[in-house]
C-alpha cells in the first residue's frame, strides 16, 4: 500500500467516523428529546414531526414563533418545589418570573417571596402564595394544566403580566441538572454558617460555605440556593442566590462543551424528563433553543420583591391560624399597583427612577385630612408618605367635623403644576383626582399654603387594617 493510498483511506476513515458519530449523536439527541417530551408534556402536539422540529435548528435565520401575550415579551413562570416523599412536597420554595424581551434580547428575573399574602382565585379565602400551587393540585389532581391555573392567575393579578409559559421543577431535578452539566461556578458574597439547614427525615444539618469563588455540585448548589437562616436578608437574600444559581446553570448549559457532550446531554435529559413539568410544547423546543442563542446573558436584570428597607414594596404583617401567629408579607400601599409597575417596567427600571426624581424636584407640600374614622389608617398613610415615598412637606390637619368620606380624593391646588406627585398619589392610594376643593375644607386649611390636599376616605380602611410588624420580627420567626 502506497503512502498516498494510505492517507486517502485514513482521511476517508476519519470522515466516515465523524459522520457516524454525528449521525449517532443526532439520533441519540432526537430519541432523548422524544423520551423527555413524553414524560413532561402536558398537551400532545398533533401532526408535529420531532425530526422536523430538530432540523429547524440548523436553518439560517430561523423564525422564532412563541407565545407573546405582550408585544416583544415572553413571560415564563418558574416554580421550585420539594417533590414527592419530602416535607411540604408541593409548597413552592421558589417562585420566579423570567421575562425575555425578544426585540432587545434582554433577560429579567423577578422573584416573588413565598410568604406573600394573596387572595386565592375563585375561592373565598386568602393564604400565603407558596400554598397556591398545592391548592391547584388538590382541586385538579389529574389535570396539570388546570392545576396550574390558580397560581398562574394569582401571579398575573399581582404583576398584570400574562404568563405565557410555566415550568415546575423539584429538588431532585435541580441537583441532578447541576450534576449533569458538571457543576456550576458561583461567587459567594459572604461566609455562610447555617446550623439549621433541613436534613432528611425532618432533621437538621449544618451547611457551611466560605466567602469567595466556588465550584458547586448539585447537592451543594441546592443548599446554597435554599439556605436562609444565616442570611441577614432572610428569604429575600435567598431569592437573590436562587437567581444567581439559575444564571450560572444557564451559562454552563449553553456552553459548547455541554451541548456537544453525549454523556452530559443524556444525564441532563433524564433529569429534566423525570423531574420537570411544563406547558412548553415539542413544536416550540427549537424556538426556545434558537432564542437562547441570541439572548444577552451579560446584562441580566435581577429583582427581588422584598420588605426589608424603606424602599421595599412590601411590609411585614401577621395573621392567625387558629392560635398560631404567622408572619406574612403584604403590599405597603395596600394594593398591587407598585408590583405591577415594577413588573411592567422591569426592562426599563430607570423609568421608575426618573419619575421619583421628578417627584423629588416638584417638592410638593401635602396636607392630609383623615375622614376614614380610623386613626391607624391615618398613621399608616403618614408613614407611607414620609418614610416610604420620601415626601418632606407633609402636614396632618384635624377636622372637628365628625362626618366621614366614602372615597379618598387628592385635590390639586396647583392647577396641574405638580403632575408627577399627583399621579403617584392617585395611583398608589387608588384615589380620585380633583381640582375643586370644597368650601368646608378650604376653611380648615385657611392661611396654610399647600399644593395638594389628601382626604382619606373609608375606602382605605380595609386596605390598611393589618398591623405592620418589623422585618427583624419576621426574620427571627423564619430562623
Amino acid at each position: 500500500m502506497t503512502k498516498k493510498t494510505f492517507f486517502i483511506k485514513l482521511i476517508l476513515w476519519i470522515i466516515f467516523t465523524v459522520l457516524f458519530i454525528g449521525a449517532a449523536y443526532g439520533s441519540f439527541f432526537i430519541w432523548k428529546v422524544n423520551e423527555m417530551e413524553n414524560k413532561i408534556k402536558i398537551n400532545q402536539d398533533k401532526n408535529v414531526s420531532l425530526l422536523d422540529t430538530v432540523k429547524n435548528l440548523a436553518l439560517p435565520d430561523h423564525q422564532i414563533n412563541l407565545k407573546q401575550s405582550q408585544k416583544n415579551r415572553i413571560n415564563i413562570l418558574l416554580l421550585g418545589i420539594a417533590g414527592t416523599n419530602k416535607a411540604g412536597k408541593n409548597l413552592t420554595d421558589t417562585l420566579m418570573i423570567v421575562s425575555i424581551n425578544t426585540k432587545t434580547n434582554q433577560i429579567a428575573m423577578l422573584s416573588i417571596p413565598r410568604d406573600l399574602y394573596v387572595n386565592i382565585p375563585d375561592a373565598n379565602f386568602k393564604s400565603k402564595i407558596n400554598t397556591v400551587y398545592q391548592y391547584g393540585l388538590e382541586q385538579s389532581p389529574d389535570d396539570m394544566g388546570k392545576a396550574m391555573e390558580p397560581i398562574k392567575k394569582t401571579v398575573e393579578n399581582i404583576t398584570s403580566l400574562n404568563m405565557d409559559y410555566w415550568a415546575v421543577m423539584n429538588f431532585d431535578g435541580f441537583w441532578q441538572v447541576v450534576d449533569s452539566i458538571g457543576g456550576i461556578n458561583i461567587i459567594n458574597k459572604r461566609d455562610i454558617y447555617d446550623s439549621h439547614y433541613p436534613g432528611p427525615n425532618y432533621s437538621y444539618e449544618t451547611f457551611q460555605l466560605k466567602k469567595g469563588f466556588h465550584h458547586l455540585d448539585g447537592a451543594t448548589a441546592l443548599k446554597y440556593a435554599r439556605m436562609r437562616h444565616d442570611d441577614p436578608e432572610g428569604d429575600f437574600g435567598r431569592a437573590k442566590r436562587q437567581q444567581q444559581v439559575l444564571q450560572a446553570i444557564k451559562n454552563k448549559l449553553f456552553s459548547t462543551g455541554t451541548l456537544l457532550n453525549v454523556v452530559t446531554m443524556n444525564k441532563l435529559f433524564d433529569a429534566l424528563g423525570n423531574n420537570l413539568k411544563t406547558n412548553i410544547r415539542l413544536s416550540e423546543f427549537d424556538n426556545f433553543l434558537e432564542l437562547s442563542r441570541k439572548l444577552d446573558t451579560n446584562n441580566i436584570t435581577n429583582v427581588v420583591i422584598d420588605a426589608w428597607n424603606n424602599n421595599s414594596l412590601l411590609i411585614v404583617s401577621h395573621i392567625f391560624y387558629k392560635n398560631i401567629r404567622a408572619f406574612v408579607l403584604v403590599p405597603r400601599v395596600g394594593n398591587w399597583s407598585e408590583t405591577r409597575e415594577l413588573a411592567q417596567n422591569i426592562f426599563s427600571v430607570n423609568k421608575i427612577k426618573k419619575e421619583r426624581q421628578e417627584i423629588s424636584q416638584e417638592n410638593a407640600s401635602i396636607i392630609v385630612i383623615n375622614k376614614s374614622g380610623k386613626q391607624n389608617v391615618m398613621a399608616r398613610i403618614n408613614n407611607l408618605l414620609k418614610n416610604n415615598f420620601g415626601y418632606k412637606n407633609v402636614s396632618i390637619v384635624n377636622d372637628r367635623n365628625k362626618n366621614l368620606e366614602e372615597k379618598t380624593v387628592i385635590y390639586d391646588l396647583t392647577n396641574g403644576a405638580k403632575p408627577f406627585t399627583l399621579n403617584e398619589l392617585v395611583k398608589k392610594l387608588s384615589a380620585q383626582a380633583s381640582y375643586n376643593l370644597g368650601d368646608n375644607y378650604k376653611k380648615i386649611i385657611t392661611n396654610i399654603k399647600t399644593d395638594l390636599v389628601v382626604i382619606i376616605g373609608k375606602d382605605l380602611v380595609n386596605r390598611y387594617n393589618m398591623k405592620q410588624d418589623s422585618f427583624e420580627e419576621y426574620n427571627q420567626a423564619n430562623k
